[in-house]
Parts: C-alpha cells; structure tokens; sequence
C-alpha cells in the first residue's frame, strides 16, 4: 500500500516495538495491508468510537433545510442558547465573562488563544472530562498553542460538516483514494495510528519532511500507480510538488488520469500559487479554512465561492475595538462554536483578518478575503525542503497541558542555524531542549544546530499575529 521503501520502515520500526503493546498494531496493520481490505469503514470508526455521526448527519441535513427567510432566528436562537448554556455549566467562562446571565450578544467579550492557555480541567463544562470528550491540540501555527476539547456530538457534527463540503466536488470520504500531503508523527505510536487511519480513511499520505527532488520524484511514481480521486494538504508542500512537475514540464493529470481536484489547506493560498498547481496538476484547486479547534470555517465550491459555515459555527469581523464592521469592510475574524457544550469556544479570535462580502446572506455568507497563516520553507544543508508547518511536529513534544509555553517563533538565521524563541512561565529545562533538538534530528535531519531564548514578549507583525515560522536565509 505504501510502496517498498515505506514498508521497509515499517518492519524497521516494528523491531524497535516488539516488547510493547504497539506490536498489535503492528500486526493489524499488516493484516490491513496483507488483505487489501476495502472495508469503508470511515463512518463505522466514527461510530465505534462513541462520535454519533448518523445523527449529526441528520441535524445537518435539518439545518440545510431551513428557508433563507427564517435563517437567521435559527442562528440567533443558537447564538443565545449556547451562551446561557455555558453560563450556567462553564464555571469557566462565568468567572471569563463575568456575567450572570445572557444580556445581549454585544455584551459577551472575546476570547483569545491565551485565554484558553490553562489546564484543560479548569475549562470543561460541567458533566465532562477527559473520558467523554474529543480531546486535541492546536497546531501552533499562530505560534499560540492550547489543548481543547469538544463533546462527541460536536466532533460528530465536524465531519458531517466536512464530508458534505468535500462532496461538492464529488468526494466520497469512504470511496474516494485520497493522495494526502500531510505530516506524520515518527513515533512509533503515533506513526501506526496514523497508517491506520490512514488505511480505514482511504488516504495514502505523502510524507511532507523532506521534499527533496529525489522524494518527490518517487511521489510522481506513486502516483502512476494509484488511482487517486483527489489531492488534500498543506498548500505549501502542494506548491513545491507543482514547481517540481513544471521543472520536469509534467502534467499530473496525464500521469494519474483518474484525479478530478485538489483541496489545499493549513496555509495561504494566493492566485499565482493556485495558477501553478491547476497548470501542472491539470486538476481545479479548491481552497479549505478551518481550525481544528472550531470546525471547518469556508470551503471553496465548484463556483469558486468561498462559503463560510454557517451551520454549526457563527462568523462574525470585528474591528479593533470589538465593535461589528459592516459586510465588505476588513477586521478580525471572531469565531462561535454554536454546538460545542464541552467546552466555550464563544466570540473567539482565531487570529485571522478577513472581509466577509456584500453579497452574502445568513444561510449562504461569503468569506472574500482571507488574510491567514502563511509557512515560509526550510532548506537545509542536505538539500532537502520542508513546509514550515513541520516544527509543529517538532514543537509539540513539549507542548503540554499545563499551558506553560504560552507563544513561540522559530527562525532560520543560517542554513543549519535555527533560533526559538518563546514565552513562558518557567524556562524550559534541558530535557526539554534536548526533547526538542533530538525531534528536530527525526523530522529534519542531523547536524542542524538550535538555539533556545526565553523572553516575556514577542515582536508581532502589522496585524498583530504571530508568524510561526521565518526563513531569514
């Protein structure tokens, strides 16, 4: 499934973890693998996993049937019922809000990524923990990074709401062969979880560490072997694939006839980029948004909208004084979670600039602009190239749930040189730096040389966002 030389690291790895419980996922995988099961088990995992998809499903298809004319109650009857609900079960965001009761929506404060910097225990409303939630962490692209939680109903909802967006464009999540431009975790544990998924999901995920010509020269030979519906990842290393193919003046579509789309996500997309990859991928790319704390955001249909969701999350573009800015006028993008009763995700700014068109209605609002996170590359002395969003990998290994690293920027000052830089409570310790230089080692390569500073303050650009990583090369 994952072609020789990725097998070879599976057995290689499988060595390393015969001694712990890991080897039967091992074994299942190799099963997996041995049987080419075809299960369309995407659905099913949800459901055994205790997230009711079938009935988010049906709430979706109930929301999508509600008039244009009566839209907008529903939204606002969501809006107020999902503040009052955590205001009577969120100690939380009581003491947050500092309100009794819900007033009026211009009333409630906006929340940041720093104010979600805290145990996660201290944040739960009440009736939840960590045995009945969706627990995950942010990727840290802002260079803000949190643990989260969402009721399973909530998770649920996500994926109805993604697999109706991907639909659009004629995907099937359980039938349709995704070629995923995605990272991995490269320990053992979490690297089968992933293959697994990866399996029962129907992805074949590419490996985004290194993209060297010499790997991505093997991506295109995969390619030629598989009949891939669709491409999904970071727009970065999507970018990368298509300067690759024009240098070799290739046309993916003619390679793997049977890709009909590209959806890129995680980054920036711009017109130049976006005009490259449709040359030399022969496919339309569409544009994704979202954050995995939320939900999807705005999704790009075959007309080239960028929708906004209006189901389950309410987007609103507030100037600097928190105040409403009228549709086709800039701001920052605050975002409501109308169905996450886990935990308060209420008037809350993702980071992110954006003008939200004049054309737009309840049902149906469009994101026009979008001014969002942007990754720069890292080339290293080997030759390789790797998507800024890998540091997240290498960053999260010690971005813990006490919420001690409050923000962090990595910057290439040197070819081998990388300086980070942070703020926190308490200084990280040397394991910590050493947890961090060896994962640097697994996901880059050796030799590189990583420098720590822990200051009170970070600089931030124009709009007042982190940018996670910076070439400066």
């Amino acid at each position: 499934m994952w072609g020789e030389r990725s097998w070879e690291r599976e057995v290689f790895l499988s060595k390393k973890i015969k001694k712990t419980g890991t080897r039967l996922i091992y074994v299942f995988l190799h099963l997996v693998i041995k049987t080419n099961l075809n299960l369309n088990l995407f659905e099913k995992t949800l459901q055994l996993k205790g997230f009711p998809i079938k009935e988010a499903k049906k709430r979706l298809q109930a929301i999508q049937a509600i008039s244009e004319k009566e839209y907008s109650v529903y939204v606002e009857k969501l809006k107020k019922d999902i503040v009052s609900y955590h205001l009577r079960e969120s100690d939380f965001y009581i003491k947050f809000s500092n309100l009794a009761y819900f007033r009026s929506w211009d009333a409630l404060p906006v929340m940041t990524k720093a104010d979600l910097q805290q145990p996660l225990v201290e944040r739960l409303s009440h009736g939840f923990s960590n045995k009945n939630v969706y627990v995950n962490k942010t990727s840290g692209s802002s260079g803000h990074p949190f643990v989260f939680a969402k009721d399973k109903f909530c998770h649920a909802f996500t994926w109805a709401e993604i697999m109706d967006r991907f639909s659009w464009h004629g995907i099937d999540f359980n039938t349709s062969l995704q070629a995923r431009f995605y990272g991995i975790p490269l320990d053992s544990i979490g690297y089968y979880k992933e293959r697994l998924k990866d399996r029962l999901s129907n992805r074949y995920r590419f490996p985004i560490f290194d993209l060297s010509d010499e790997k991505l020269e093997q991506f295109l030979k995969v390619f030629s072997q598989k009949p891939f519906k669709y491409i999904n990842g970071y727009t970065s290393a999507i970018v990368l694939f298509a300067k690759f193919l024009k240098k070799k003046n290739s046309n993916l579509k003619e390679v793997c006839p049977t890709l009909t789309c590209c959806i890129v996500t995680s980054e920036m997309l711009y017109e130049s980029d976006k005009k490259l990859m449709e040359d030399t991928l022969g496919i339309p790319v569409y544009n994704e948004y979202g954050a995995s704390e939320l939900d999807l955001i705005a999704f790009e249909n075959p007309q080239g909208e960028f929708v906004l969701n209006s189901e389950t999350l309410f987007v609103e573009i507030l100037d600097d004084n928190n105040q409403p800015v009228p549709n086709g006028m800039p701001g920052r993008i605050i975002i409501t979670s109308l169905y996450n009763k886990a935990h308060p995700m209420i008037r809350y700014d993702i980071g992110d600039h954006g003008v939200i068109a004049k054309s737009s209605t309840a049902k149906k609002p469009i994101l026009e602009i979008l001014v969002g996170r942007t990754n720069d590359v890292a080339k290293l002395p080997s030759g390789k190239q790797v998507p800024g969003l890998t540091f997240y990998y290498v960053t999260k290994s010690v971005i813990e749930d006490d919420g001690n690293v409050k923000e962090f920027i990595i910057e290439q000052t040197k070819v081998d040189c990388f300086h980070i830089t942070y703020v926190a409570d308490t200084a990280l310790t040397s394991n910590e730096e050493q947890r961090i230089r060896k994962a640097v080692v697994t996901y880059l390569e050796e030799g590189l040389i990583v420098h720590f500073k822990k200051v009170s303050v970070l600089d931030r650009a124009n709009r007042g966002k982190l940018k996670q990583f910076a070439s400066k090369i």
